[in-house]
């Protein structure tokens, strides 16, 4: 299903929900009435138009891959270019697609990455890239890598590889808000990393427990959120990436995706958890309404 849910200070409405093949994975707006979701089974970007509450299915674009997650790298009068990464395998897919153009003006073009490009993410500018580009984590490879200015032809190179034992595994990378930091969230090995945008300095972040983080997000260059299962945890870090605290804050599952939003209109950022495997009778998308650094509880829960 992708379901759409309006959300008015802190209650949330269920609004509409279509179905799709199996395993809608991920979901973006492309503008305020324009919605994709990458689906795993149909080998497809399915868009749909939002018309006073209802998903109207509106075309479904073949990618011939299945798809992890589909992210939005640019929009311009119209047009929108997307990018498709897939769950195994090395090809990732552009997609220049213009609802209101003739089906056949859509353009789906298919270039080899690295094995397992999960959750790419733009970024400012990177050591070589001034510009900056798309990056994404590469599971099976240990490695990140960028796509200088979202290049449409070539494969990406790599921008760091995880400088240790095997069995280290990079999952998922997001940008500060400046753009200094690239953050990293290592699925095994009880610690983290960072990577200076502008010198290519890397940064080891020890983690409060051995097992790994499946999700990252930076509120400030030095406040960071990492995804557990079950549990956050929140670090603010020195200039040399020294944990100088921890916080934590309980979900409700595995917590594999964070979005920042202001969801209650208080002009106070919200936490939007979207939660994979989550615990029986609880929710699997859940909001967490700031402050969020001051209501996160020192001690380990």
């Amino acid at each position: 299903m992708v379901v759409l849910y309006e959300v008015k200070g802190r209650q949330a409405r269920l609004l509409d929900k279509q179905s799709v093949a199996y395993h809608p994975d991920s979901a973006i707006w492309l503008s305020d009435d324009l919605v994709v979701a990458a689906v795993e089974n149909s080998f497809s970007l399915d868009v749909f138009r939002v018309v006073q509450g209802r998903l109207q299915p509106l075309r479904q674009i073949p990618i011939g891959i299945s798809p992890r997650d589909v992210v939005l790298v640019s929009a311009s009068e119209g047009r929108f270019r997307l990018l498709a990464t897939p769950y195994s395998g090395k090809e990732v897919v552009w997609v220049d697609y213009a609802p209101e153009q003739p089906e056949a003006a859509t353009r789906v073009q298919r270039v080899k990455w690295c094995e397992a490009p999960w959750h790419p993410v733009r970024v400012q500018r990177a050591p070589g890239a001034p510009a900056g580009g798309v990056v994404a984590a590469c599971l099976d490879e240990k490695r990140v890598v960028l796509a200088p200015g979202g290049s449409l032809q070539e494969p990406a190179r790599n921008l760091l590889a995880v400088p240790v034992e095997t069995r280290i595994i990079p999952r998922q990378t997001r940008p500060s808000p400046s753009g200094q930091w690239l953050y990293v969230a290592l699925e095994t090995g009880g610690r983290n990393l960072r990577f200076n945008m502008d010198s290519g300095e890397l940064q080891w972040i020890a983690a409060p427990q051995p097992v790994g983080s499946v999700s990252v997000l930076p509120l400030s260059d030095d406040l960071v959120i990492w995804g557990v299962d079950s549990r956050l945890y929140l670090q603010r870090l020195g200039a040399d990436g020294a944990v100088l605290e921890t916080r934590w804050l309980p979900v409700d599952g595995f917590a594999t995706g964070l979005q920042l939003a202001d969801a209650d209109a208080d002009g106070v950022q919200d936490l939007v958890v979207y939660n994979s495997a989550a615990l029986p009778k609880k929710m699997g998308v859940e909001i967490i309404y700031g402050p969020l650094w001051e209501q996160a509880r020192p001690q380990t829960p």
